[in-house]
C-alpha cells in the first residue's frame, strides 16, 4: 500500500502540484489549517493521520532527535535542505519512497533527500 505524505509549508508548491498529478496521495498544511502551527505540532498531526512529514525546516532536525531520545513516536520525516537537489529530483525521490517504502522503514527516522 502507497504511503501518504503531510508537507509542511516550506515545500515549494511546484513539488506538491508536481506528486498530485502523479497520483500521490498528499496533504498540504494549507490545507489542513495548520500552517502555523508550531513545529512540533505539525509533526504530531502528521504523525496522528499517519503521514510522513515532508519539510525543508531543520527545525525538524531537532524535534526529531529530541522525540528519538524521549521515545515518541512519529511517523517519519522527509528532509530536503533547501540548497541541494532540483525540485524535479526532490518529486520524483518522494514519489519513489510512498510507491517502495515500508512505514516500518521510515518510522521514527529521517530520510535525507536527495537520495542519490
Amino acid at each position: 500500500m502507497p504511503l501518504s505524505l503531510y508537507m509542511d509549508v516550506h515545500v515549494p508548491m511546484v513539488v506538491t502540484q508536481t506528486l498530485r498529478r502523479r497520483g500521490v496521495d498528499l496533504l498540504t498544511s494549507q490545507e489542513d489549517g495548520t500552517s502555523t502551527a508550531e513545529d512540533d505540532v505539525l509533526l504530531a498531526r502528521a504523525t496522528a493521520l499517519g503521514r510522513l512529514l515532508v519539510t525543508q525546516d531543520q527545525d525538524f532536525l531537532r524535534i526529531s532527535a529530541e522525540w528519538q531520545l524521549t521515545g515518541q513516536s512519529f511517523t517519519g520525516i522527509l528532509f530536503a535542505a533547501q540548497q541541494g537537489a532540483s525540485l524535479g529530483l526532490l518529486a520524483a525521490d518522494l514519489e519513489l519512497i510512498v510507491s517502495c517504502g515500508e512505514p516500518d522503514e521510515l518510522r521514527d527516522r529521517v530520510t535525507y533527500l536527495p537520495l542519490r
